[in-house]
């Protein structure tokens, strides 16, 4: 079976194409500034080539139709036919309350899903474009919704609650949900396949890490903790995202600088964070460039960076009464030895024994990074989101016997 896997942003769309017969990634891109001037489609092939066709994209449908183009065209593309296409999945953002786990997209899901747009009102709308536009275009195939928030609906009321009045929940599901679900299931599952342990024995801490940063607290294969809430803004320290905020700062700054509530939000969204803090960049490989050149301000944006992840290591190894593994993903997370090795210092106390060695110029593999004799056990486990999507979409159209046919409403060639 070959499964299209799409992520459709507001301005974006990424896409791969899996044999999930062979575990094989067939294809893969992504079409940049969709509805904006200077739009492209970038392909990937198997050998890690790109291209950059250029073109005007005005919305998802023809963004998709080139995609599309590009699966079956005979320079670029995988498959001869888009009736080889038996299957898609989408990564939906927020399913609030109403989806638990990755469902078959119909009339229903999408109102369901339509009903979750106040509490992700940038992203919900695009992922929404992604499934109309393939409807449209591949209306026979298939479509699976694979949830951002579904991994974290196991958290129990005493963890996803926060001390407002009870009625703003009742209301307006005002509640802590999480994100990056996929990444944080796929890395636990994946390190406990490596280990050869079964994870429903395990207690486990995943930080995914990057420009956009959570984490999670796992027993026994299920989240019970993580540090995004109703927004991607609580938690960790990211890119652009303040993080946990007292929120008396944000009421005070709206007042001293006669903020209106759009601009209060793109103060915390797009000003803060380690932007905010360097004034660099929110790129991590800058900030570290400037700390290391002595900027005080990028020195003290890494510490307080590092310091958050590790008072969440704690705060977790404490809910989860105990800890067997920790494993690091996402771009910062696979990929800076010096914030796994800042962040497992001084851990001995817990049975942490951190690695350097092992650790020093680790990038993008499935590492384990502590000593023999640690009883913790820490990894870095490079994220696979999209082979996540695959294989709920997989599971989830054998399950329901629907038998894909990809006549194309709209034939591309």
């Amino acid at each position: 079976m070959n499964i299209l896997v799409l992520n459709c942003g507001s301005s974006s769309i990424k896409y791969q194409l899996f044999d999930m017969e062979a575990r094989q990634v067939l294809a893969k891109g992504i079409v940049e500034k969709v509805g904006l001037k200077g739009s492209f489609l970038m392909p990937e092939k198997q050998n890690g080539d790109k291209v950059r066709l250029e073109g005007e994209v005005i919305d998802h449908q023809i963004g998709i139709e080139y995609v599309l183009g590009i699966l079956i065209s005979k320079e670029h593309g995988c498959i001869s036919s888009l009736s080889e296409i038996n299957a898609i999945g989408h990564r939906m953002v927020h399913g609030g309350e109403r989806f638990q786990e990755s469902s078959l997209i119909n009339d229903d899901t999408i109102k369901d899903f339509k009903a979750c747009i106040p509490l992700a009102p940038l992203h919900n709308p695009a992922n929404l474009k992604g499934v109309f536009a393939l409807q449209h275009l591949l209306p026979e195939v298939p479509q699976v919704a694979v949830f951002d928030t579904a991994f974290h609906q196991t958290m129990p009321p005493h963890a996803y609650m926060y001390a407002i009045p009870y009625s703003l929940y009742k209301k307006y599901g005002i509640r802590r949900y999480g994100f990056h679900g996929t990444s944080h299931y796929y890395v636990a599952h994946r390190a406990c396949q490596i280990l050869g342990v079964p994870i429903n024995t395990m207690k486990i801490i995943t930080c995914h890490l990057g420009n956009g940063s959570s984490m999670a607290a796992i027993k026994d294969g299920k989240s019970i903790d993580t540090s995004m809430g109703l927004t991607p803004v609580e938690g960790l320290i990211m890119g652009t995202r303040s993080g946990d905020m007292d929120l008396g700062v944000f009421t005070f700054v709206m007042e001293k600088e006669e903020l209106n509530i759009n601009v209060a939000n793109t103060l915390v969204n797009k000003h803060s964070g380690m932007l905010g803090i360097t004034g660099v960049s929110s790129d991590m490989r800058e900030i570290e460039k400037e700390a290391d050149a002595g900027n005080e301000r990028a020195i003290l944006g890494l510490e307080m960076f590092r310091y958050r992840i590790k008072k969440y290591i704690g705060a977790y190894a404490a809910a989860l009464g105990g800890l067997d593994l920790l494993i690091f993903t996402g771009g910062i997370g696979e990929n800076d030895s010096v914030t796994r090795e800042t962040c497992c210092s001084g851990m001995e106390y817990m049975g942490l024994e951190f690695d350097r060695e092992k650790n020093a110029g680790v990038r993008s593999k499935e590492m384990l990074l502590s000593k023999p004799q640690s009883r913790v056990q820490v990894m870095t486990i490079p994220t696979n989101e999209e082979l996540v999507i695959a294989e709920h979409t997989f599971r989830i159209v054998k399950e329901s016997g629907i038998k894909g046919s990809t006549q194309s409403k709209n034939p591309i060639i």
